[in-house]
């Protein structure tokens, strides 16, 4: 098979580009003939706005360009992963104009929300969700924290409504849980469209041998994802617990310096890692802490760690609630609480025995779910379907 693979990719590294890149290394080493379709967000540094604004909402140039390269390949699907703001919707319709079809996947909330994250002021937020025009989003400046940024994005959504675009264009969409699948739904995308496959690790990293030497954050540092809440709650109960924080982020600086003010001596920020060291770090963990104050669509780091075979910590939010199995591949937490949180951590740090058997548990559910190989499967049933023009999507998990 021929595949397209399609993503703009985001100035700073994150999850997304990494399942872009693991996604095709697998195509590839299934045997496929695989042609890359990339923009990057580094472009964008010094682009006239109002250029970077129409072309957010129908990129013109960049429908050309994917018209002569689908003429030079000739694939027989498209698999796009991000298409904003650089590549745009407007991708779609030079792939159906050449009797392509299309599958996106959706890995953050972007059809929905205009900052992407169904996330405002620090808490869940699902003002925009049932909404056609997305006005909620431009009123409380959701993208970039700018007016005109957010009414840019939400124009983009308005007029892809009314063309039909993603109601029509797209033959399949790829969810990365049940939950997310959800809300998608009732934003108005179309049930029988979307398929779920989660997240998955390739090649496999194999698991850890030992009970791990601390408790490991890895992530963004931004607000939603909760680090500061980290801090919060190894001050509530003074707990000895060593913590490493490994990821960037905008929140770096002051949470080093909120930690040095709180003689939180024994938390440690190590920026970001090569891939191979993220992993080095995972397996000598005891467990992963995940606090987000967000709905993820599927952490990847939660897949890591359940291939090293890492039980998780993570709050009782979105598909976290549904991808942590409590007290069997982790624990979970509710979102916000620093008191439960430290609770959680101190018992899980206070019973290794306990820690080691969810791992091993976790190991397995990664076995059962999100190996390349298991992957591989959905993901060749939904191409299958979504080449046929069939319905429903396959590809859906318990």
């Amino acid at each position: 098979m021929k595949v397209l693979v399609a993503h703009n990719a985001y100035q700073h590294l994150g999850g997304e580009d990494t399942v872009f890149r693991n996604e095709t290394a697998l195509l590839r080493a299934a045997g496929h003939q695989v042609h890359e379709y990339q923009d990057d967000n580094r472009r964008i540094e010094g682009m006239n706005f109002i250029r970077l604004g129409a072309g957010t909402i129908w990129s013109n140039s960049s429908r050309k360009r994917l018209r002569a390269t689908i003429e030079e390949v000739r694939p027989d699907i498209a698999h796009f992963h991000n298409t904003f703001p650089l590549i745009s919707p407007a991708a779609y319709y030079a792939c159906h104009e050449a009797g392509i079809p299309v599958v996106q996947t959706l890995h953050n909330y972007r059809f929905l929300c205009p900052c992407a994250l169904l996330y405002r002021d620090g808490r869940v937020c699902e003002d925009c969700l049932p909404k056609r025009l997305k006005w909620p989003g431009v009123l409380h400046r959701c993208y970039r924290n700018s007016r005109l940024a957010t009414a840019t994005v939400t124009t983009m959504l308005a007029v892809h409504h009314l063309l039909g675009t993603l109601q029509q264009k797209v033959a399949c969409y790829i969810a990365l849980s049940e939950f997310s699948r959800e809300r998608f739904v009732a934003g108005g995308l179309p049930a029988a469209k979307i398929a779920v496959k989660p997240n998955f690790i390739f090649p496999d990293p194999g698991s850890r041998d030992g009970a791990g030497r601390f408790a490991l954050y890895v992530g963004r540092l931004s607000r939603e994802k909760g680090p500061g809440l980290l801090l919060r709650a190894w001050k509530t109960r003074n707990l000895s617990v060593p913590l490493r924080i490994v990821g960037g982020g905008p929140l770096r600086e002051c949470l080093e310096r909120q930690r040095d003010v709180l003689s939180l001596r024994n938390i440690s920020f190590d920026g970001n890692l090569e891939r191979r060291l993220v992993f080095d770090a995972i397996k000598s963990a005891r467990f992963l802490v995940l606090p987000s104050e967000c709905y993820e669509n599927f952490p990847l780091a939660v897949a890591e760690a359940y291939a090293c075979g890492v039980p998780v910590i993570a709050s009782r939010l979105g598909a976290m609630a549904e991808i942590v199995h409590d007290g069997i591949t982790g624990l979970l937490v509710e979102p916000g609480s620093a008191e439960d949180l430290a609770v959680k951590v101190e018992w899980a740090w206070a019973h290794p025995a306990a820690m080691e058997e969810m791992g091993r548990t976790a190991r397995a559910e990664f076995d059962a779910k999100y190996t390349g190989e298991r992957n591989y499967q959905i993901l060749m049933q939904i191409y299958e379907q979504a080449s046929l023009g069939a319905r429903p999507c396959p590809g859906r998990e318990s």
